[in-house]
């Protein structure tokens, strides 16, 4: 940071007698560098110091206090919002009005003071404007900074030192409570069937989006395609291993952004924000929560909101980023939509991802309710992947979520997927599903091995008659809704054969009956009534029917 001179530097000397005299001390110097120099060799008296901050009002001190715990500086916008601007005047307005006698703000008091100055810094993201401490006087201010402290702030101030924010669950916060699961690895083992079966993911406890930016993020899908080894890698590693490799992948991406994933908004315009710096620094605020405990949600957000508001905005920017609420269309810009975008984020951040990951559980104070409360989990909970299988002669096949995620994986690509249930899976063999596995090079053998293997039970042997005939006849049945042409007597048909609409007829059933070729009702019906027959169109549970009448 600059020093006392470099930051009173393009002052006047008028500026520079005004804050002489708040400091009482008197320049004995009319030209201004000389009167800088005297200036800032006054100021730097550790003794004028102390005295100089022990008449400050109460909320100048607490800005003060606020920027030493902050090293000495914090974005301007941040800083402002919370003590309050410096109003722009030039020598003249200042100078008549004496505006330094009576400041608007605990920010103006110490700008007056040269207890704060304001300049641009680079950052990561580029160069922001920051409230500082001149750095000569910030050494001297913070090696005293307790004494800084007024009466009854204490409890309030910003703990950087790794207290936690908030406090314990009230025992209503905690209610009903939701225990942490591995079910992503579950999820993420459904999804990577789908997307190498070009299915549509079914709707899954995950959400879809959020299963597939993790496993890119963990290199298990690159542009949108499972790579193979690295998912027959993750799908047989230990479950443990699997929700740890993806718990690290998230940690460390930058592609994976939360507020963008953030139900209820929608994220527009070029703007960018800082994901993986921001999740950084939530991890750190919920490394200082006790293992184990129940922790108040709403108390650890207002903590936030208290002494870290601008966790994810730099230099405190509330208006660049345009969030619109998808509910209304109204954009949520400035610092009062702070709890629908940057709580809520924080809110998504512990009941979203950690949750998910297994870090976290969470619980609400009213039965499915919104949630209160979360636990930091000591030990990630995994399940056991010993279950076994079952099948019926008819084809279909149930699996327990504890049969092995690679076994699952393997079947489901054989069958075709019906509704699951919270804990198993369930599948139906069909010729279509055959032929649908057998174009990606899967053999009816290796089926038949994975059901041998996890079945809980002996296959039904006219199932596996009926697998093993399918791969060496292929369909040798089908089933098929027609619509059948019914007259009153072979006359009629005969005629109608003979007619133009003779080529809409496919195979004679019989006497009076014949197929309706697929889209040709209304064609046979219309040559119906010019041969001078009226016909109705009805429909009976089996089949579609003409009727001559």
């Amino acid at each position: 940071m600059p020093d006392l001179v470099h930051s009173l530097q393009n002052y006047d000397i008028g500026h520079l007698r005004i804050v002489a005299g708040l400091w009482g001390v008197e320049l004995t110097s009319a030209d201004a560098d000389v009167a800088l120099k005297e200036l800032s060799a006054a100021l730097l008296d550790p003794e004028l110091v102390g005295e100089t901050i022990d008449i400050l009002p109460s909320d100048a001190r607490s800005a003060l206090v606020t920027l030493a715990e902050a090293d000495g500086k914090m974005p301007w916008a941040a800083f402002a919002r919370r003590f309050g601007e410096v109003r722009q005047a030039g020598p003249g307005r200042r100078d008549r009005e004496q505006i330094y006698l009576n400041p608007v703000s605990a920010a103006e008091t110490l700008f007056y003071r040269a207890l704060l100055a304001r300049a641009f810094f680079d950052t990561p993201s580029g160069a922001q404007e920051f409230a500082y401490i001149p750095e000569d006087l910030f050494k001297l201010i913070s090696v005293g900074a307790t004494h800084l402290v007024p009466v009854g702030y204490v409890s309030s101030l910003p703990k950087i030192s790794g207290e936690p924010l908030g406090h314990l669950a009230m025992p209503q916060e905690r209610q009903h409570p939701i225990p942490a699961s591995d079910r992503l690895l579950d999820d993420a083992t459904t999804f990577l069937a789908a997307l190498r079966m070009g299915l549509e993911p079914p709707e899954m406890q995950v959400p879809v989006g959020v299963i597939r930016l993790l496993l890119e993020a963990a290199k298990v899908i690159v542009k949108g395609s499972p790579q193979a080894g690295a998912v027959k890698g993750f799908l047989e590693m230990p479950r443990g291993e699997a929700l740890s490799m993806l718990a690290k992948a998230w940690q460390a991406s930058e592609v994976f952004n939360e507020l963008r994933l953030l139900p209820g908004i929608q994220c527009e315009g070029e703007w960018a924000n800082q994901p993986l710096v921001t999740r950084e620094f939530l991890l750190g605020l919920l490394n200082a929560i006790p293992e184990g405990k129940w922790w108040s949600l709403p108390a650890f957000v207002r903590g936030i909101k208290e002494r870290y508001p601008d966790f994810q905005r730099p230099a405190g920017d509330y208006d660049s980023w345009f969030i619109k609420r998808t509910s209304d269309g109204i954009y949520l810009r400035g610092f009062a939509s702070w709890d629908e975008v940057d709580g809520a984020l924080v809110r998504y951040f512990v009941t979203g991802p950690l949750f998910w990951l297994g870090r976290v559980e969470w619980a609400s104070a009213e039965k499915k309710g919104t949630e209160t409360a979360f636990k930091v989990n000591e030990k990630r909970v995994t399940s056991n992947e010993n279950g076994k299988l079952t099948v019926t002669s008819s084809g279909k096949i149930a699996v327990p979520r504890s049969v092995p995620r690679v076994t699952r994986y393997l079947i489901s690509r054989f069958c075709e997927w019906d509704d699951e249930k919270p804990e198993e899976y369930r599948y139906r063999v069909s010729t279509r599903s055959l032929k649908k596995a057998g174009e990606q090079g899967l053999k009816v053998g290796q089926l038949l091995s994975l059901l041998a293997k996890n079945a809980a039970a002996e296959i039904p042997p006219a199932f596996v008659k009926a697998l093993k005939r399918w791969e060496t006849n292929g369909t040798e049945a089908r089933v098929e809704m027609q619509v059948v042409l019914r007259v009153s007597s072979p006359k009629v048909l005969d005629e109608l054969r003979k007619s133009k609409a003779g080529r809409f007829l496919g195979e004679t059933l019989g006497p009076v009956t014949a197929i309706v070729k697929p889209g040709a009702q209304a064609k046979v019906l219309a040559a119906l009534a010019e041969m001078g027959l009226l016909a109705e169109a009805s429909t009976d549970s089996e089949t579609n029917v003409i009727g001559k009448t």
